[in-house]
């Protein structure tokens, strides 16, 4: 058998085997290593015009209507944590890939991979707080499956989650629709979820508690739409690898430059503290209740106004600006006036954030 399995001729793998002969962790971290992945293994295996998108989720047409469908899997350690769960955050995070594409959910799958000897009260503590968040956001979690592995194998729990969802007629959200003089924008702090995460991980206590910011973002999102929908040309909530990653990745697909502004991005003081203390930069840390928006620039204080009288919008700012200048890349006006390139992450951040 090992001698036929040496002698295998098919199309070779993409990925330079020299400079990464395994799966590293930093593959799953959502920076540059996640999208050479993305674009060198799964893109050419499994190419079709829905997947080539890129987005949150696939936008599918089917007879006439548009659907938009999202996967997700949820591996975050430790499995409780302050302001969320594994089973609250599987649905979070897929009811807001579906409201990045424009979609309203209608239904949701959720798949759990359980280590033997995981107790069963978190078990059942993990899927009431699945079944109260999906309540919240009105939808139901319509199919699923249970799989067991043997003990070491896992790591307590693990949750897959797919999301359907009805696009609007008149709603276009797509990275490509970036353009020069679109506005920036973001309902809130950035880093609340990773930073959370860690500093329960790491042991550390601050004087401020820090706790996630996962939350399901559909309402605000169309409070915005059903008000200025053929404005807001791309959403993306930036997740694992923070705004940074986002708008890298979409400044790469539209093909036009993104610039922030330093001091008009929202970070609050504890998660401040604890990124100098942690050795992180913000940028890159992963969120889970907050979403970019890129607006016409005369929607811009329309949607700074809605996301504001929004309970998950009252921090929410104007951050930057889309620009013809330096396409494909991220730059950022520094505190002190400087302009720098804020890169995709190469390495490995924070694991196991979502």
């Amino acid at each position: 058998m090992s001698h036929h399995m040496s002698e295998y001729t098919g199309p070779q793998c993409p990925i330079p085997i020299s400079d990464y002969p395994t799966v590293m962790l930093a593959h799953g971290g959502g920076g540059r290593l996640t999208q050479m992945l993305i674009e060198r293994l799964f893109l050419p295996a499994f190419a079709n015009p829905a997947l080539e998108a890129l987005h949150d989720g696939a936008i599918l047409e089917v007879n006439g209507i548009r659907l938009a469908f999202s996967t997700d899997s949820f591996t975050i350690s430790p499995l409780f944590f302050p302001g969320g769960d594994i089973g609250s955050l599987a649905v979070h995070g897929t009811v807001n890939d579906l409201a990045m594409c424009g979609a309203r959910p209608v239904g949701l799958s959720a798949g759990f991979i359980l280590e033997e000897g995981l107790p069963m009260d978190d078990l059942w503590r993990a899927v009431q707080s699945m079944q109260a968040a999906a309540q919240a956001v009105d939808v139901p979690i319509v199919t699923g499956d249970t799989k067991v592995v043997e003990r070491g194998s896992g790591d307590g729990m693990f949750i897959n989650t797919a999301g359907l969802g009805l696009i609007p007629e008149g709603v276009c959200i797509s990275a490509t629709r970036a353009r020069p003089g679109d506005v920036v924008l973001i309902n809130g702090s950035i880093a609340d979820h990773g930073i959370a995460v860690m500093s329960v991980r790491e042991g550390l206590e601050f004087e401020t508690a820090l706790t996630s910011d996962s939350a399901p973002l559909v309402d605000v999102v169309f409070s915005i739409l059903d008000q200025v929908g053929e404005q807001v040309h791309v959403l993306r909530d930036p997740t694992r690898g923070g705004v940074a990653s986002a708008l890298n990745e979409i400044a790469a697909q539209a093909g036009v430059g993104i610039r922030l502004e330093e001091t008009r991005i929202p970070v609050g003081e504890a998660v401040r503290g604890a990124c100098e203390i942690l050795g992180l930069d913000p940028l890159y840390v992963a969120n889970e209740g907050k979403f970019l928006a890129i607006v016409g620039p005369e929607a811009a204080e329309a949607v700074l106004a809605t996301m504001r009288d929004h309970p998950l919008g009252q921090q929410a700012a104007v951050i930057g600006e889309v620009v013809a200048d330096h396409p494909g890349k991220l730059l950022m006006r520094s505190r002190i006036g400087g302009l720098r390139v804020v890169d995709m992450l190469s390495g490995e951040q924070l694991p196991r954030i979502c």
